[in-house]
């Protein structure tokens, strides 16, 4: 697994197929090995990277974890990119990773040829339940990585399997759990709120939401974010917070001619 070294830190990677790049980037909690369902098909036609965030995954842990919330993962995002020189790419990012590559798209367009935003985070309007349900996350009280992410996943596949499996191991450790706090408590933060920057974006936009997704759902943030994205195309599945993993044919059935007809 190849890494490069960024002024953030150590950043791990997996590279399949040659293309236009296309990157993934995960949820938090989550890591690189969450889209191994749809990988192989996606490398067929694109030079596919997906990220491990530091302190998931391969990745190492950041230096003071506790401090650092969402746009510590932008930063990272496009220091990756600088990193590799390269042109502009395709986005496929889930909820934390929605969230840097709506950003990018909004104030760096010409980095980005088109996104798809699965479940993005940044477009919850808040309201008591919010903030108390990340004050909570990011507390010592917190729901495990396994425990939240065995509500929010719906469908048992091979994929979600291993993804609970990961939650409840490498997740679990001491410096991942402190990460992960400092994530939620990030996610009430005025700079995750994605609402005002995201009709800047003006790349083609794909918005795949799940129908059962307890934490970010089709019904609300969708509908939001489908008012916020000019020319956004908004599609709700059958599925909780990972499409790519729990319903992989119907999230391919989208992804693949989206990204086909803004190839050009």
């Amino acid at each position: 697994m190849p890494s490069v070294n960024l002024p953030t830190g150590s950043v791990h990677y997996t590279e399949h197929g040659q293309g236009v790049p296309l990157i993934l980037l995960h949820a938090n909690p989550g890591d690189s090995k969450d889209f191994e369902a749809v990988v192989p098909a996606l490398s067929k036609t694109y030079r596919v990277l997906a990220l491990d965030w530091p302190g998931y995954g391969q990745s190492p842990p950041p230096q003071q974890p506790e401090s650092f919330g969402v746009l510590f993962f932008y930063q990272v995002l496009r220091e990756f990119l600088a990193a590799l020189a390269l042109p502009p790419a395709f986005f496929i990012g889930n909820s934390l990773g929605g969230n840097a590559a709506a950003r990018l798209a909004a104030e760096s367009p010409e980095l980005v040829r088109g996104l798809v935003l699965v479940a993005p985070g940044g477009f919850t309007t808040p309201n008591f339940v919010s903030r108390n349900f990340c004050k909570l996350q990011g507390s010592r009280f917190s729901l495990s990585p396994h425990c939240f992410a065995s509500l929010y996943l719906k469908h048992r596949t091979a994929s979600t399997r291993a993804m609970l499996e990961r939650a409840s191991t490498t997740q679990a450790a001491a410096p991942q759990i402190t990460l992960n706090r400092a994530v939620w408590r990030g996610f009430s933060a005025p700079d995750n709120d994605l609402r005002t920057i995201a009709p800047h974006i003006k790349a083609p936009t794909l918005l795949l939401f799940g129908k059962s997704d307890p934490v970010i759902p089709a019904s609300k943030d969708g509908k939001v974010a489908a008012k916020c994205i000019p020319s956004a195309q908004f599609v709700a599945l059958p599925c909780g917070h990972a499409s790519f993993a729990e319903v992989p044919e119907l999230f391919l059935a989208e992804v693949q001619p989206f990204l086909a007809a803004s190839n050009g």
